[in-house]
Order: C-alpha cells, then structure tokens, then sequence
C-alpha cells in the first residue's frame, strides 16, 4: 500500500520458495536505468564470483539468452527471478565441490562435480576442460566459468542425444549435418 501520494511499482510475483520482498529489492538494486529490464552489462556488474575479477561476459550472455523468453536481450523480473534460483543453485553445487574453499574448483574437483552429474569423461578430458574455461591461467576454474563450462557442455551433450538415436554413446553424421549441430547451439 503506498502512503501520501507515493506510487508503488508493480511487482510481479516471483517464484515459489523465493522471497518476493528481497528478490524485487535486488533486482530493483541491479536494473540501474530502471527500465523493468536487466541487461547483460547490469547484471554482470552486479554478480560476483569470489575471485575479484569480472564475471565473465560470455557466461552472463549464456545466462541470459537462457532465461530471455521473450528475446529481448534483457530480463525482466520474472526472468531475473529464474535466472536468481539458477545462479544460487549452481552457487550451491560450486561451493560443495570447492572442497579447499579457493573460489575456484581444480581438475579433480571438476570430476568430482561432473562425474556426479552422470557425466564418464577421460582425465585427458577434464585437463581440455580446465585449460578452456581457466581465463586466469591458474590450472583452475572460478565460479563463473564453471557455469558456463557446465552449460556449454550440457548443450553440447544434448545436441549429441539428439543424433543418438539407439543412446550408445555414438553417432554418425556427415560433415555438414556436424557443421550444422556446432552452429545451430545456442551457447
């Protein structure tokens, strides 16, 4: 209820199990044109990722261009609030695996992570992923790039399902329909 003539934003009702009151303050706090909308740039100035550096671009693009339903380039306070309970959820999952509490998580608590994921990958494997998505060169994965690492290769795993047919663990496509599969993801 507003008081003496001042206007109370609109609020729409945010998931179950979230509270409404903190999440509008934060979003509120996050939109700093005040638009209704989050863009990338906002929403990468406000999330942290322990380490003191920047959160990375390119995951907070990823992030979202996945919960944007309206394609937008922008999230608005229902989409911010999905994307909140992602990032906590995956800050919750980071944290279990970080078992040295660094920040950041190294190759074997990388396996440790996917492997409870159901993913059985070479150790070849997990050094490839670690010296992709180590942006500071440290020989381990800040908070960040182990989301966007998470969701590049779920997007990759997904699109790979669809081509397994018989769920055998391989495919057989022709040059073009693989060309095709790498540019047609949305990551």
């Amino acid at each position: 209820m507003a008081y003496y003539g001042q206007q109370q934003a609109y609020r729409p009702p945010a998931p179950a199990g979230v509270d409404q009151n903190f999440l509008w303050n934060v979003f509120q706090r996050v939109d700093k044109d005040r638009s209704g909308e989050v863009s990338a740039v906002e929403l990468q100035q406000a999330l942290a990722n322990g380490t003191w550096t920047p959160f990375n671009p390119e995951t907070v693009r990823l992030m979202i261009g996945m919960f944007d339903r309206d394609n937008s380039g922008t999230v608005n306070f229902q989409e911010f609030a999905s994307l909140w309970k992602y990032v906590t959820d995956w800050q919750n999952c980071f944290r279990s695996y970080d078992r040295d509490g660094s920040g950041a998580i190294d190759k074997n608590e990388l396996k440790m992570a996917l492997t409870s994921f159901g993913y059985r990958l070479s150790d070849r494997f997990y050094e490839i992923l670690v010296k992709k998505f180590d942006r500071q060169g440290r020989g381990n994965i800040p908070f960040d790039d182990f989301i966007q690492c998470c969701v590049v290769l779920q997007t990759l795993t997904s699109a790979f399902r669809g081509f397994d047919t018989d769920q055998d663990g391989i495919i057989n496509i022709g040059y073009e329909q693989f060309l095709n599969l790498v540019f047609s993801l949305k990551s």
